[in-house]
């Protein structure tokens, strides 16, 4: 629901200094988590890609029997991550000029948290196996349990880090958010 004052421009009706109807906020949002998804798309190509054509590799015979079932548990990720990330495409064409898209919004928003999470899987499982088979069983679960840390550490502590040391009015970034160009805030 859009919001005038009386003098007929828009209210900055949720705090956060944005002036925009609800509609104009789903649209931000959705060109947002679509350029996002661009990012988790070619990650999702470039590690099936890679998958994909050690198949091909005359080395795949000598994979032994847990390598063999992490590379298909891989493969069978990047096939998972691959529909998540088409997901909110064929939702929005489904739903295209109906007026949902705040709904949709909501949806592709968990769509592409639901990618992400199966991205890192990945990630995580193909250092593993690359490590596995390059070097030992022992250096590939170690780089698994490191990607997984990694991981952990730079999507969630990390974020809860930098905003608990932040000061001041906007929580959205660290104490010099004031600026107007600041890399933490989006507008």
């Amino acid at each position: 629901m859009e919001h005038l004052n009386d003098a007929g421009q828009q209210q900055d009706v949720n705090g956060d200094g944005r002036f925009e109807s609800e509609n104009q906020r789903a649209d931000r949002n959705w060109n947002e988590i679509l350029q996002e998804l661009r990012v988790a798309q070619t990650g999702t190509q470039i590690l099936g890609g890679f998958l994909l054509a050690v198949a091909f590799q005359p080395r795949f015979q000598d994979l032994d029997q847990f390598q063999l079932t992490l590379y298909l548990i891989l493969v069978g990720l990047a096939g998972v991550a691959a529909v998540l990330g088409l997901a909110p495409v064929t939702l929005h064409r489904t739903f295209f000029g109906q007026g949902r898209k705040p709904a949709i919004v909501r949806l592709g928003g968990r769509l592409l948290a639901a990618d992400l999470v199966v991205l890192a899987l990945l990630a995580a499982g193909v250092t593993g196996l690359v490590f596995d088979f390059a070097v030992s069983r022992t250096a590939g679960l170690i780089s698994l349990i490191t990607g997984v840390v990694v991981v952990v550490s730079v999507w969630s502590v990390l974020p809860h880090w930098v905003i608990r040391r932040s000061t001041g009015s906007d929580s959205r970034g660290p104490a010099d958010s004031a600026a107007p160009n600041s890399v933490w805030r989006v507008d």
